[in-house]
């Protein structure tokens, strides 16, 4: 478990994550309440990759697509869905498609549409920040935080 005492914290792990991230195609499940800090999580990814826009939660379109540091990234908002199957009309095998780094907040709304992702990242409010846990459930995913580990120790 990760203790962000802020946003800045929060914006820091969605750097060092980016920083650290395998090549390739990789999936990464957000999960966590309303105001968990899910999409300030992206926000400091997308930063570190390099975008400069705005990065908002994609309630409304469900997916929004970035082309950054060479790599195509989908984030998407599953919040709005009332059932998994809407997401057949979306062509997630075009974004799932193995060459794309896919962040998924709510990914508990798709069922098993999604399949199971290299990382889940879970971030709860504790007091005035959050806790993050992170859970590798493919071999790039245990990577993936092994990396991270030996990142944050050399910060420290």
């Amino acid at each position: 478990m990760l203790v962000l005492p802020d946003e800045a914290a929060t914006l820091a792990l969605g750097a060092a994550l980016a920083a650290v991230s395998p090549e390739g195609g990789l999936a990464v499940h957000l999960t966590g309440d309303l105001g968990a800090g899910k999409t300030t999580l992206v926000r400091g990814w997308l930063r570190e990759l390099g975008h400069s826009g705005a990065v908002k939660s994609p309630t409304y379109t469900l997916v929004e697509s970035y082309q950054v540091a060479g790599r195509r990234v989908h984030h998407f908002d599953l919040y709005r869905l009332t059932d998994p199957e809407e997401l057949e009309y979306l062509g997630l095998d075009g974004y799932f498609d193995g060459t794309a780094l896919c962040l998924v907040e709510w990914p508990e709304r798709g069922g098993g549409m999604l399949g199971s992702p290299d990382l889940s990242i879970r971030l709860t409010v504790a007091g005035e920040g959050r806790e993050a846990r992170l859970q590798g459930l493919s071999e790039a995913g245990r990577a993936w935080i092994a990396a991270l580990a030996n990142r944050l120790e050399m910060n420290d």
